[in-house]
């Protein structure tokens, strides 16, 4: 699917497979069903409407989401006289700004996240797999009727929860944290939450290291306020974990932007100069993963708001031993 904005119109392309759906759905475009692939479609659209111009004309694409592949069989579609640019991020710095109607959207989509975490808790177990656990997630996620999930469900525990993205595997659950990351899609919105657990006898550098990131986390979410860059919320997450010796098992950045796509702008990271205004929808999500042992990542989403920001998930964080 395809939309151009020519001077004056817009019009969106896709093939039959879509004919219904796109007429029901789309209410501000011209809807164009081809007989071919909706970019052929359009690039053969394209061609007669400057059939013979000798004005060169420019194409802007979405760089994100077009393949090198997409890209060179467009080109080969189009007159000569229409060339390919990368257009700038027009839509996606539209969308860092949500109004009030995505932001009630966004809050049910993590309302509905949220409650999954009850069902990790309950379903974990040793001796029960990762991806037992995901699953029970996903189907309690599909019967209370969310889309789908925001990304694949990660469930890693003991060694594997020092991987920052180890998805839920067929390895059993074992002693030690257990890493939860999961998210819904409701109503085309995304959430994104992580909590983490323990399980078995603790020891207090478990407690240590668990206490430390919670604080980091909380430290960032105090520095979200309009006109902070994401850098500085990046920095105070780190400022904290390198008080406890844990700057160095921090590999990824503090969170990103969530709306109609699981990650989107602005990236929470070090030395990003973006500046947070209100509107804004962005995770914080600090965590410490140290090799062959273990890892720990609480994550929130938060609303930049006129005077601060707004813990969307419910705040149950407190350290949690099966």
């Amino acid at each position: 699917m395809l939309l151009i904005f020519p001077s004056g119109s817009v019009f969106f392309f896709t093939d039959g497979r879509y004919k219904t759906q796109a007429h029901e759905e789309i209410k501000d475009a011209k809807v164009v069903i081809g007989q071919r692939s909706a970019m052929v479609s359009a690039a053969e659209w394209l061609g007669t409407r400057r059939k013979g111009a000798k004005l060169k004309l420019k194409l802007g694409i979405e760089g994100d989401h077009l393949s090198v592949a997409e890209r060179r069989r467009l080109v080969s579609q189009l007159p000569m006289h229409i060339s390919v640019r990368e257009a700038p991020p027009l839509t996606e710095r539209a969308r860092m700004i949500k109004d009030a109607d995505e932001i009630a959207l966004i809050r049910d989509a993590v309302r509905a996240g949220a409650e999954l975490f009850d069902v990790a808790v309950d379903s974990i177990r040793p001796g029960t797999s990762e991806v037992e656990v995901a699953a029970e997630m996903e189907f309690a996620a599909r019967k209370v009727g969310t889309d789908g999930m925001s990304f694949e469900t990660i469930i890693a525990s003991g060694v594997r929860s020092a991987l920052p993205h180890g998805r839920a595997s067929r390895a059993l659950i074992a002693q030690g944290f257990v890493v939860c990351d999961f998210g819904v899609i409701l109503h085309g919105y995304c959430s994104d939450r992580t909590r983490t657990v323990y399980v078995g006898s603790v020891t207090e550098d478990a407690r240590r290291v668990y206490g430390a990131v919670l604080e980091a986390q909380l430290a960032a979410i105090d520095a979200v306020r309009p006109g902070a860059s994401v850098g500085s919320v990046d920095q105070a997450a780190r400022k904290v974990l390198r008080k406890n010796g844990l700057a160095k098992y921090f590999t990824h950045s503090t969170g990103h932007g969530v709306g109609l796509e699981i990650h989107e702008a602005p990236r929470v990271a070090k030395g990003q100069p973006e500046l947070l205004h209100p509107g804004m929808v962005i995770t914080v999500e600090p965590g410490a993963y140290l090799p062959g042992k273990w890892g720990v990542r609480i994550e929130d989403m938060v609303v930049v708001t006129e005077h601060g920001c707004e813990v969307l998930d419910p705040t149950q964080k407190e350290f949690i031993v099966i």
